[in-house]
């Protein structure tokens, strides 16, 4: 099993060959794009992100990625230099200059910005911060449903590096992806510091047993916007939703599992650790919440 795709995967898009990038203000072609070697998000992966989709001419849930955006600033102690006004019409002027309407993902990066000196202290970041947006043309493509291999890497404690925070520094995300690729999976499926099922590398992770949704606590990963939208939905539409601590074995013996993510809204999973979940297919509750999702984007 060779075959590895990921959450992420897209259409082919000869467009992104073109696209124009917010680079500090200018907006300029993607070979100009650039930030110094000395910056702080290169040098130590100091700074903070958000990715945001665009569906028929809306951000969607824009004020709750700015929202994030700011509460993530402030908890690293960055100051963004900017109003939520001028982040919010930077993305416009980027949409504008791409002649973008639908169907785009910006990944919109701040760091601590340029350093004196090639050393960890904040004190060194005297420029002010290098913001990023990179807006590209993408629409989700998955040829089947996602494979999960369950990692020994965890999502840590809160006084180690939050996991919470959508900081730069993934490089534990990252060696999770690693581990499930080298299993013969796509994505990482892991857990928490107490051995209970999480998240994976990249999204949040849901099961379905007997009508209900579960999800983790959400106290040891990303708590996604996407993730909330779902958990809200159920809510909504009488559907039992529960956040709780469950296991791989709890897991292994779901009718259904999905994972949530801006980028791909809900992605069916077929098989973790080797167990085919459920028929191994999209699930009637995946495709039940996958229309609610949309609706609600629509609306």
């Amino acid at each position: 099993m060779t075959d590895h795709i990921s959450t992420h995967q897209a259409e082919e898009d000869a467009r992104n060959e073109n696209i124009l990038i917010w680079v500090d203000g200018r907006i300029v072609p993607k070979a100009q794009a650039v930030v110094s070697v000395y910056d702080s998000g290169f040098m130590l992966g100091d700074g903070v992100w958000e990715g945001i989709r665009l569906y028929n001419g809306r951000w969607a849930f824009l004020e709750d990625h700015l929202d994030r955006l700011f509460e993530a600033a402030k908890a690293i102690d960055l100051d963004l230099a900017r109003t939520r006004d001028e982040i919010r019409q930077a993305i416009f002027d980027t949409q504008a200059a791409n002649g973008m309407t639908t169907d785009a993902h910006a990944r919109l990066m701040v760091t601590r910005g340029v350093k004196s000196r090639p050393f960890q202290h904040p004190s060194l970041s005297r420029q002010g911060p290098t913001m990023v947006i990179i807006m590209e043309h993408s629409r989700p493509k998955l040829p089947r449903p996602i494979r999960l291999a369950t990692v020994p890497h965890l999502r840590g404690l809160p006084m180690t590096q939050d996991p919470k925070l959508n900081s730069h520094s993934k490089l534990n995300c990252i060696l999770a992806c690693i581990a499930a690729q080298k299993a013969g999976a796509d994505e990482a499926l892991m857990l928490d510091i107490h051995g209970f099922v999480n998240t994976t590398n990249a999204c949040n992770f849901f099961i379905v047993r007997k009508g209900a949704v579960w999800t983790s606590t959400g106290d040891y990963c990303m708590n996604g916007i996407t993730r909330q939208k779902v958990i809200d939905l159920c809510r909504a539409n009488d559907i039992p939703v529960l956040e709780k601590n469950f296991s791989l074995v709890e897991t292994y013996g779901a009718d259904e599992a999905f994972l949530t993510g801006t980028f791909g809204a809900q992605t069916p999973v077929s098989e973790i650790d080797g167990r085919i979940i459920g028929t191994g297919q999209m699930g009637p509750m995946t495709a039940r919440l996958r229309d609610l999702y949309k609706a609600l984007v629509a609306a």
